[in-house]
């Protein structure tokens, strides 16, 4: 995506060491590292606050911030008396910048929608800063329950199909008008889209 948005991504698959709290890593969740130190020496504060702070998304996809020279490179925009707190400017902060947090599911029981909603808060609730994308892929086959995921606002940007032509094809063909209903009024919705726009999506 290099010609839409040159920038310096990395795109980490953090999906199989979910022990760890990757977001803390990267701004803006830095602050969550001296958080979890915290409730570690603190039954007090871990009984009230528990995990609730922590998320492991599968994919998190970063970018770094960047030099002085190329944020200068058109006109002279910061120095040492201006621009001292942003962290998009490596001379304030080295350390990466989320961009986007992926949740990948299989399927999507009642459950696991559930807990895609919740991490999705969790990572708009403790940042401090601009708010990543925030979406999740599936392969669920059921309209209904990606209906459960996709439909209404605000907790997600949004969700992502591995193969959404393929499965409006078979719901067409299986005759269930109900379905195909609640299909196109996830697409037409803006609400579902296929894998294939997700790192478009992501560029912006």
């Amino acid at each position: 995506m290099a010609t839409l948005r040159p920038r310096n991504w990395t795109v980490r698959n953090v999906g199989g060491s979910r022990g760890e709290y990757h977001l803390a890593h990267f701004e803006p969740y830095t602050h969550l590292d001296d958080l979890a130190n915290a409730i570690k020496q603190d039954r007090t504060l871990e009984s009230v606050l528990g995990n609730s702070y922590s998320v492991s998304p599968d994919v998190v996809v970063t970018r770094a911030p960047e030099p002085d020279d190329a944020i200068n490179r058109d006109d002279l925009l910061v120095d040492s008396g201006a621009g001292n707190m942003s962290i998009i400017r490596r001379a304030n902060s080295d350390r990466d910048i989320v961009h986007a947090v992926v949740s990948c599911k299989w399927t999507l029981r009642s459950d696991r929608a559930q807990n895609a909603r919740s991490e999705a808060l969790s990572v708009i609730r403790n940042r401090k800063g601009r708010t990543p994308h925030v979406v999740v892929v599936t392969g669920e086959p059921t309209p209904s329950r990606l209906a459960s995921l996709a439909l209404g606002t605000g907790d997600l940007d949004m969700v992502y199909h591995f193969a959404l032509p393929e499965l409006m094809e078979a719901v067409e063909a299986l005759g269930n008008d109900e379905a195909s209903a609640m299909l196109h009024t996830l697409v037409s919705g803006k609400r579902l889209r296929d894998i294939a726009d997700l790192p478009l999506d992501l560029a912006v």
